[in-house]
């Protein structure tokens, strides 16, 4: 595993008192695969991913849990020497983390000179080759972010990532502000780079579909905590914990019949003051009285390395099936108790 994350617990101060943002949290990273972080806004993905690069915010520090990268532990301080080298970042939006004043070329000529001690020269030829890595044109590295098309941009902050051959990439939400025809192309190139350089990547997204098109594997969160993870195909063809369940009927399925897609009722709780036992369980139509405990996260024997947490997990071939109509989701949310 290049990176695993055990038992990660985020908090912030805020002037409500503390929260916790992530508590909690494991998964791993294979070599060389694409693993999905996936979960409505406001789950702890981007904080998480956050806390693996020791950048989190000035009211953020980490609470408890372990990050290895390569099996040697990593914190907040040992974390920024790897930085680029070894773990590199593709936000959001890349707009707001390209500097407006100065060319896309400049700015990745001072990212290898002062980070990875490049000459100029070699530094301005490396950028030559990634823009040509990414599918833009060499004479585009003269230009400033502004006169990029967000396509574009997004492929320039992907290139400037890649600056130092980095092992492991961290991309937070890299197409949602895009339309979808530039999204595909932006996954597909993704998808390429990654076989092609041998890169692991954590992709973050509330978009089971990216997920679906993308990943080899995926980690649910909901309410800070992770809830379900395991191969891609497994978990979306076989989903264990109802939360997952609901996630996928709420995106189209263009193989199926069903014109109406089904949307999870209410939203998620305030981590100020979550519900004991399963976060999920006001919202879920399968809850019962005993999910007020906390549920573990339970191995599937049948099919390796897909766990979820839900006390009715010894039941899911019967549920499965139920939260396939939309009546189940419309029962009332207050522990059910079939």
């Amino acid at each position: 595993m290049i990176l695993e994350v055990e038992r990660l617990a985020i908090d912030y101060a805020t002037r409500a008192g503390r929260v916790r943002a992530v508590d909690g949290a494991s998964f791993v990273v294979p070599e060389g695969r694409i693993v999905g972080l996936v979960g409505e806004s406001g789950c702890g993905k981007t904080t998480a991913v956050r806390a693996i690069m020791g950048v989190l915010a000035e009211n953020g520090r980490r609470a408890g849990g372990r990050v290895s990268f390569k099996g040697q532990p990593i914190d907040e301080a040992t974390t920024r020497r790897h930085l680029w080298r070894d773990i590199a970042y593709v936000p959001q939006s890349a707009m707001s983390s390209l500097d407006p004043v100065y060319t896309v070329g400049s700015q990745l000529v001072e990212v290898m000179t002062r980070r990875g001690g490049y000459a100029r020269a070699a530094a301005r030829a490396r950028s030559a080759e990634l823009f040509e890595l990414v599918g833009l044109s060499e004479s585009r590295l003269a230009d400033y972010p502004h006169q990029f098309s967000g396509g574009m941009r997004q492929r320039a902050a992907i290139a400037m990532a890649l600056a130092l051959a980095p092992s492991l990439v961290l991309a937070d939400e890299p197409v949602t502000a895009l339309d979808v025809i530039v999204q595909r192309q932006i996954l597909d190139m993704l998808r390429g780079l990654q076989r092609r350089l041998s890169l692991s990547v954590v992709l973050v997204t509330h978009d089971i579909s990216v997920v679906a098109y993308l990943c080899d594997e995926v980690v649910v969160m909901y309410a800070g905590q992770v809830i379900e993870s395991g191969p891609v195909r497994e978990v979306l063809a076989r989903p264990r914990h109802p939360y997952t369940m609901g996630l996928r009927n709420a995106f189209p399925d263009l193989l199926s019949d069903a014109l109406e897609l089904v949307p999870i009722e209410g939203s998620p709780p305030d981590l100020a003051d979550p519900p004991p036992g399963c976060r999920f369980a006001p919202r879920c139509p399968f809850a019962m009285a005993a999910c007020s405990a906390t549920p573990a996260l339970i191995a599937d024997s049948r099919a390796p390395g897909h766990v979820s947490a839900c006390l009715r997990d010894g039941e899911v071939e019967q549920l499965r099936p139920l939260a396939l109509d939309p009546v189940t989701w419309q029962r009332s949310s207050s522990y059910a108790t079939s």
